[in-house]
């Protein structure tokens, strides 16, 4: 069976999309006064709309046709939602571990490695290692880091030195928003 055509905006305008909205949300945020409180307010309103929405779609799905819930998991857009509204299928420290696994070869192939200390509700806390320059470092580094957002796009990163401190966070990037989950979800053979 072919797969019916994806309706709405095409990746490349959802991913300009996204940036328009992010630069707006980030006006909003600096924004004060009565209008910038009711404009915060709608936003607010409006995202637990489309996650209520969201989980309902999901509900369903997983009663009447738990085939499509792999198929939901699959489209990167419907991914991230599904993340960033606690509505994921998986657990977010399944999906980092995942994510960790598929690039590991990459790493260990610049001489690196990662290990995953914890997910909190909101954190993944890393440490990883580079045999090389400091270009390198900061090239894997944000290679683990894209990794990690891709998949758990709902959790910030954070670097854990050896002494176990905290290291500068990491940015989750835009295109982040609609990259492929890095494996598929149990029992989805694609």
């Amino acid at each position: 069976m072919a797969d019916r055509p994806i309706r709405g905006l095409p990746d490349e305008d959802v991913e300009a999309l996204i940036g328009r909205l992010e630069a707006l949300l980030d006006r909003l945020e600096r924004a004060t006064g009565p209008v910038a409180e009711l404009a915060a307010q709608a936003v607010e309103g409006l995202a637990l709309m489309y996650g209520t929405a969201l989980a309902r779609v999901m509900a369903l799905a997983g009663d009447d046709a738990p085939e499509l819930v792999p198929a939901l998991v699959r489209d990167e857009l419907v991914h991230h939602l599904l993340a960033l509204h606690g509505l994921h299928p998986q657990p977010a420290r399944e999906r980092v571990l995942r994510a960790l696994d598929d690039i590991g070869p990459r790493l260990r192939s610049h001489g690196g490695d990662v290990e995953l200390i914890e997910v909190t509700d909101d954190v993944a806390r890393l440490r990883w290692s580079v045999a090389g320059c400091g270009s390198t470092s900061a090239a894997i580094g944000r290679l683990i880091s894209d990794a990690v957002t891709g998949a758990a796009p709902e959790l910030r990163v954070e670097a854990v030195t050896a002494s176990g401190e905290p290291g500068p966070p990491a940015l989750i990037p835009v295109e982040a928003l609609l990259r492929r989950p890095a494996t598929p979800v149990r029992g989805d053979p694609g």
